[in-house]
């Protein structure tokens, strides 16, 4: 039995920590190592100096952020909580939502994920490597949705099914207002033990500060007083104000384990949704940024969070896998004319009729399977030659 076969998303694995992949190390698209565009790969100019799990620099960081780790007294709300939702999504531009996935929902999920990232690892790494590190990213982080041919898990039954929950679909409606949000993508993030490295922070997308009467309208809707329904009758306050609660996109990530101290748990900066200004590097990134994680959310649990948030990924010093799979959402004004079609007609067929509705900028014509979907590949060029020559469902 290999360690793949004993690969899980929750618990102890047998996975990671290799020794031999050097800290802060990249590939380009064809897996050479550290090229001079690195991409997401920024380094971490504090990363220990080996990736061993006894090694003293990593008993010490360990040691740091038990005693550290972590944001004192993490809102974390009922999902019937409507309004205490709201309240702290527009305050800090994330909000932690308990009991969001049912034992039954989370165990599928919990399966996909742990398919997927098998698939991923399939891959054997070079000169005695455990693994390929997917291109432009550091070493044991993989991105479930750039490391699919075709972008997207949305041609996967348990990310399509996770679109329209009970629990999900009325707080969507509270954030943007109404019902009329849709789908643009599905995949996630993941750290294998022995993740080293603090990943950058960074923002999904980056504010256009452009008002339609669209987005004027959907302030409304969520509770923003204004005078005016056009951008030039408002106020430059009540401008910023639209856009502060008129977020483009919104990411629901689903917790598949317990967030601890040192198993990777992601950071978000409180309040960085409304920010003008671009992140601090990894060099000038404070301590409380680092430390500005969500410990103590459970699994089974959701963070929803405004994709123009300062965000980023943490040391995974544990000994299990830390997986968020996502879904995506784009606002009701947000243009839809750059999204893939990406789920198959046949499973936008098996949704729920809301389902169908948020899903339809992304549902493929009847009888076309979206180019290489059902490939994944850690490196781009892998990603390219499947998403050319896989035009149909693989077996």
């Amino acid at each position: 039995m290999t360690e793949l076969d004993d690969l899980r998303v929750c618990g102890e694995t047998s996975v990671g920590w290799c020794e031999l992949t050097q800290p802060n190390e990249t590939t380009d698209d064809f897996g050479n190592l550290n090229p001079t565009n690195r991409g997401f790969g920024v380094k971490d100019p504090y990363a220990p100096s080996a990736r061993r799990y006894d090694h003293p620099e990593i008993q010490e960081l360990r040691e740091y952020l038990k005693n550290h780790n972590g944001f004192t007294g993490l809102d974390i709300c009922d999902p019937t909580d409507l309004d205490r939702i709201a309240h702290v999504f527009f305050r800090d531009g994330f909000v932690v939502v308990r009991d969001i996935l049912s034992k039954k929902r989370l165990e599928e999920f919990r399966e996909g994920s742990t398919r997927i990232l098998r698939e991923i690892l399939s891959y054997p790494g070079t000169k005695g490597r455990k693994y390929i590190t997917e291109t432009g990213r550091l070493p044991h982080r993989y991105s479930y949705g750039t490391s699919s041919a075709s972008r997207q898990l949305l041609h996967d039954a348990v990310w399509a099914n996770m679109v329209d929950l009970p629990t999900t679909t009325p707080i969507l409606t509270r954030l943007f207002g109404n019902a009329d949000y849709s789908v643009i993508g599905a995949g996630g993030d993941l750290c294998l033990p022995g993740a080293i490295e603090y990943q950058h922070l960074h923002q999904d997308i980056q504010e256009s500060f452009q008002l339609s009467p669209e987005r004027i309208k959907q302030a409304k809707q969520v509770g923003v007083k204004l005078k005016g329904d056009c951008s030039n009758q408002l106020s430059l306050v009540e401008q910023r104000l639209v856009t502060d609660f008129t977020p483009p996109l919104i990411t629901i990530n689903f917790l598949m384990s317990d967030l601890t101290y040192e198993n990777g748990p992601i950071r978000q900066i409180a309040g960085t949704h409304a920010a003008t200004h671009a992140p601090p590097p990894p060099s000038q990134e404070p301590a409380w940024m680092r430390l500005s994680t969500l410990v103590g959310a459970d699994a089974g649990a959701a963070m929803f969070r405004d994709n123009r948030g300062w965000h980023g990924a943490t040391p995974n010093l544990s000994k299990e896998v830390r997986s968020l799979p996502d879904v995506e959402y784009g606002a009701p004004w947000w243009s839809s004319s750059h999204i893939a079609k990406t789920m198959p007609f046949e499973m936008w067929n098996n949704l729920s009729e809301h389902g169908k509705h948020i899903c339809r900028f992304v549902k493929a014509d009847p009888g076309t399977w979206p180019p290489g979907a059902g490939v994944m590949h850690p490196l781009a060029e892998g990603r390219r030659k499947a998403k050319e020559k896989v035009k149909s469902k693989p077996d």
